[in-house]
């Protein structure tokens, strides 16, 4: 009878797992860095207090406090982890601390079972041959030219930065630059003005703003800073709007903008024919335009800040950086040369090109304003301007024969334009390029993908939503001031076919339009050095292979989410 009172008792009773079975511990590296994943057993919880990760080879060094974890629950009284969790050591720590050396990570840890049964305290260790592991097969975009850094040949590394520099040179991102450097050429005088000067005067430039990339590059990957982000500040913004639209106002001819006498003639004594005046103003224009109009991070300048970031060999990365930015700028050379080749005489023409370079910049610096003003504002303020940019330039006017004619159509076209655009603030329409959408689409316009996706303000919101979703999670880091960004939006998440893909992910937005301390907390936990980035999530972990960086048409997005296999 005891027998089977016995029997029935321990039937009934909850197993008591064992450690192997309570504690599944293991480890993974890539080119990001360490990952020790502790998946915790049913109903196991861990004293956070007792979690220690320590270097052991070839020195003995507590790094504990310097790698993340989740935050600590209170149970019974006392702060515990009861979710399993990874902790991410990333290869800049490893490299400060034991260089490229054969190193071992050991992980101590004491836990309990809700049962009321505690294990003894446990260690468990892992051994890495280096910090910058070479037998990674699946890599992303951007950590393959990490990888081509550590370990190419430095001509072919600089020659390939080159090209991925004139790739990044097609982008919208570079488009602003050309009317502000063509203005500059515009603005010189016409007589002292041919192909050479044209092509110094854009190289000045473009040398600046290649010294700027690389500045800001080399900030980003040592300290973790985003320059370029911290520079999208409504203050920053709106004191270059204002820069450009001064400059715009000296096109039309309201006033000339050049040094003081007394400096020029010191300058022409020291410089002789070198005719320098003005150099240094165009050198700080291309350097400035650059962290505020530039490109928003791609693959290419992602992979050479991850490999600085990670080896700290600044040198190399800086080259690369600097040698790529020389690459963006080949178009911009090429548009100075042939703006002094073929700048007109003195007269009639010249104010009227000069007066189109005028409006340019103003479209310039309503380009930058609309990251900060309301949409509403920036279409009435889109429309203002081309329609008086078209009524300057003679659409109501009468036309003389010739060529005149055909420049009186393409003005009356413009006229049209803007007064679609007037149409649009009026009727609610947010985007220029389409003013109409709330007149032409049937029943509520959807002006943005925002309603797509869940935005998440902190790593602990992400972490949230990422263990409640029982679906694939993407996330995605924007910015109003990226234009890859809002491409992603207006063009490729509008797609019907994409958004049939998208519908069986979790979607997740980290807006970093303001660089605040949670979005730096939260870009620094994912080694993103800015957007566009979009990182995938399945089963709680990163597939690290398919981060996205960089923009991607339609076609592109879904051959890429297809390579998840959902």
């Amino acid at each position: 009878m005891l027998f089977c009172f016995s029997f029935l008792w321990s039937a009934e009773r909850p197993k008591v797992l064992t450690p192997e079975e309570a504690f599944h511990i293991s480890a993974t590296q890539d080119y990001q860095g360490v990952m020790i994943d502790v998946k915790l057993g049913e109903g196991i919880y861990v004293y956070d207090d007792k979690i220690t990760l320590t270097i052991t080879s070839p020195k003995i060094l507590n790094i504990t406090s310097f790698v993340e974890r989740p935050k600590a629950q209170i149970y019974n009284d006392t702060l515990t982890q009861r979710h399993s969790f990874t902790l991410f050591i990333p290869n800049l720590l490893l490299e400060n601390e034991i260089k490229k050396e054969p190193f071992t990570l050991k992980l101590s840890y004491q836990g309990c079972s809700e049962l009321g049964i505690c294990y003894q305290p446990m260690t468990n260790e892992f051994h890495f041959n280096t910090n910058t592991p070479l037998n990674k097969t699946a890599l992303s975009e951007q950590d393959a030219i990490a990888a081509q850094l550590m370990q190419g040949n430095i001509f072919w590394v600089l020659l390939s930065f080159f090209g991925f520099g004139l790739l990044l040179s097609l982008t919208p991102c570079i488009f602003p630059m050309i009317p502000i450097l063509s203005s500059i050429i515009v603005s010189q005088p016409s007589l002292k003005m041919n192909a050479k000067k044209g092509f110094l005067l854009s190289l000045v430039y473009v040398l600046a703003m290649s010294f700027a990339y690389t500045l800001a590059g080399i900030l980003a990957a040592l300290f973790g800073a985003n320059l370029q982000a911290s520079l999208q500040n409504p203050w920053v913004i709106s004191a270059f709007s204002t820069i450009f639209i001064l400059l715009a106002l000296s096109m039309f001819g309201f006033y000339e903008i050049k040094m003081p006498s007394f400096i020029q003639t010191k300058i022409s004594k020291k410089t002789g024919e070198m005719q320098t005046q003005g150099v240094f103003g165009i050198a700080v224009m291309g350097f400035l335009s650059a962290l505020i109009v530039g490109p928003c991070v791609a693959a290419p300048l992602a992979g050479a800040l991850i490999y600085i970031g990670q080896s700290g060999d600044v040198v190399l990365g800086g080259s690369a950086l600097f040698v790529m930015s020389l690459g963006m700028g080949v178009p911009l050379l090429l548009i100075g040369t042939a703006a002094g080749r073929y700048m007109p005489r003195p007269g009639l023409w010249m104010q009227t090109i000069s007066a189109l370079f005028g409006v340019v910049l103003l479209g310039v610096a309503l380009w930058m304003l609309s990251r900060i003003i309301p949409a509403s504002l920036s279409m009435a303020l889109w429309s203002f301007l081309v329609v008086s940019t078209a009524i300057y330039f003679g659409a109501l006017e009468p036309s003389k024969e010739g060529l005149a004619k055909l420049l009186k159509s393409f003005w009356l076209l413009c006229l049209v334009y803007g007064i679609l655009l007037f149409i649009g603030f009026i009727s609610g329409a947010t985007n220029p390029l389409r003013p109409l959408e709330t007149l032409t689409s049937k029943g509520v316009v959807e002006t943005s993908t925002s309603s797509l996706f869940t935005k998440v303000k902190s790593l602990e919101e992400f972490n949230i939503q990422l263990q409640a979703s029982k679906k694939p999670v993407m996330l995605d880091f924007y910015a109003d001031w990226c234009v890859n960004c809002v491409e992603f939006d207006q063009l490729t998440f509008r797609d019907e076919r994409v958004k049939a893909k998208l519908a069986h992910f979790t979607l997740l937005k980290a807006d970093v339009t303001y660089n605040t301390l949670d979005d730096k907390v939260l870009q620094k936990a994912f080694n993103i050095y800015g957007p566009p980035a979009i990182l995938f999530f399945k089963e709680g972990k990163e597939v690290q292979e398919l981060r996205l960086v960089g923009f991607k048409n339609a076609d592109e997005f879904l051959a890429h989410l297809d390579k998840l296999g959902v």
